[in-house]
């Protein structure tokens, strides 16, 4: 994310915490304004293409929660002056597979690619509980 006007963004609200247990695209759009309106809170806000990355990462990070996560999922966004920080639980203790990205049949494998390639640092950590949490942080 840019700073702009040679100041840091830092954020002028608590963290955005969200839990959800709708396994439908709604959901996810849900999951994208959420980080959108916590975007919105920081002064300065970030760069439109910047949001733009932070929504696209949460998005893939939801979609993978609810089709292989067990449907349920908590995202809680937090920044500091240097990035913005994304957390994913949900219960499976499985960590993300890569997988060859299906060009042809439309079924997905695109996801976990972006989302390393969008955060200067992901790492999975165990729970809460039986599952997992990943953590993506994307540079401001």
């Amino acid at each position: 994310m840019k700073r702009m006007n040679g100041t840091m963004p830092t954020s002028t609200s608590a963290p955005a915490t969200l839990v959800l247990a709708d396994d439908s695209p709604a959901g996810i759009a849900r999951a994208r304004d959420v980080a959108r309106a916590f975007l919105n809170s920081l002064s300065p806000a970030p760069d439109t293409g910047s949001a733009d990355n932070l929504a696209l990462v949460v998005s893939e990070l939801a979609t993978n929660a609810l089709r292989h996560g067990g449907g349920r999922y908590t995202l809680e966004l937090t920044a500091d002056p240097d990035a913005v920080r994304v957390a994913v639980c949900d219960p499976s203790p499985l960590p993300p597979r890569e997988r060859t990205p299906d060009l042809n049949g439309g079924t997905g494998g695109f996801g976990w690619h972006m989302i390393r390639r969008l955060a200067s640092n992901v790492t999975i950590t165990p729970g809460p509980g039986p599952g997992k949490t990943i953590h993506a942080v994307l540079p401001c």
